[in-house]
């Protein structure tokens, strides 16, 4: 069965995102609150779809959901930037995308609390879903997305940055 890198070190933020220490991975999921950065990539195609992945039924967090294309850890020492196309390229298989950063913000879950930066890019390629890591993936058009929000289909952090963020993003064709 997978699991999670407990042991993982993680910076520890402030409310602005700056580094205030270190914090393992286990720590920050495990009630604490320990506030700590990630990624989240919005991945559009030029038909205004939204690529959504599948977590596996083994994540302690939010499994069986379907959630933001791509999110994850920052590690210690690593720069947003690198941890976004580390990520990306480990959970979608792309090397090769344009990320626009859309926002930051503070997001509370029940056992854990994250600083997110979130990114979005267009791509028409192929997209490949991580085995290890995912339960799968595919693009979901906007109708679909409201249809279930609400529902328990999605996680609660990928309805609420669809709500505050995505669903008035316009992708104009190609």
């Amino acid at each position: 069965m997978n699991k999670d890198n407990d042991d993982e070190l993680l910076p520890r933020v402030d409310n602005n995102g700056k580094v205030i220490g270190v914090v393992k991975r286990g720590e920050a999921h495990c009630g604490t609150r320990i506030l700590h950065p990630v990624v989240h990539l919005h991945l559009f195609n030029s038909k205004g779809e939204l690529y959504l992945q599948l977590r596996p039924e083994w994540k302690p967090i939010q499994p069986n959901k379907w959630d933001t294309a791509c999110g994850g850890h920052i590690e210690y020492g690593e720069e947003v930037e690198e941890a976004l196309k580390r990520e990306v390229s480990e959970e979608l298989g792309l090397t090769s995308f344009l990320p626009k950063s859309i926002t930051k913000y503070v997001f509370e879950g029940k056992i854990d609390k994250e600083f997110v930066h979130v990114f979005m890019a267009v791509y028409d390629g192929e997209v490949k879903p991580s085995a290890t890591e995912l339960a799968g993936g595919r693009f979901f058009s906007k109708q679909e997305i409201q249809e279930k929000l609400g529902t328990g289909f999605f996680t609660p952090n990928f309805e609420e940055e669809y709500n505050a963020f995505l669903k008035d993003i316009v992708i104009n064709p190609m």
